[in-house]
């Protein structure tokens, strides 16, 4: 069993049933393994959340990077990574999902851990913040988790077929404009 499959297997479980819900058990089952033989790839569970939350945040984080490298201007750059957020959170990506999953029943020390990869992919929208010409007086922190809220609570609602990430990305940052 490679550790790759046991991640994409691991978010799967997470996302569906979030971290605490999800025992090692369950996904060793789902992988078709011993739920000890995944201590030989992940020296715990937290450890196996830790690595499952990397991949998200790393997934997530190419994708805007790349979209954010062929727009222009700084309200182009900001509406090409909201589309590319939200393609990536509603293209049923497990990894992507557990980006936006609720830390706060996490163990202070996992929860610290997974803040600060998300805190990591997150300074690219303060630095695209930062470029964008805002009213004197904006508060960009407050602007930027609304925007972010906004984003990350798109799979709450969201249904295929009405309206598709890249327009409702668009939607958002012209609404903010």
């Amino acid at each position: 069993m490679s550790r790759k499959i046991l991640l994409a297997v691991s978010a799967r479980l997470f996302a569906k049933g979030g971290f605490e819900a999800t025992s090692m058990r369950d996904i060793a089952g789902e992988a078709g393994m011993l739920a000890g033989s995944m201590y030989y790839h992940f020296p715990s569970k937290n450890d196996l959340i830790a690595a499952v939350y990397e991949a998200g945040v790393a997934e997530i984080g190419a994708a805007v990077d790349k979209a954010v490298a062929r727009a222009r201007g700084p309200w182009g750059r900001l509406e090409a990574a909201c589309v590319a957020h939200l393609q990536s959170l509603l293209a049923d990506s497990a990894h992507a999902a557990v980006m936006t999953a609720d830390l706060g029943r996490l163990e202070p020390v996992l929860k610290r851990r997974l803040v600060t990869m998300r805190d990591g992919y997150e300074k690219r929208f303060v630095e695209l913040v930062a470029g964008l010409p805002l009213p004197r007086g904006t508060d960009r922190t407050l602007w930027r988790l609304q925007l972010l809220g906004a984003l990350n609570w798109t799979p709450t609602w969201y249904r295929r077929g009405r309206k598709s990430p890249a327009a409702i990305g668009r939607t958002l940052v012209a609404v903010l404009r």
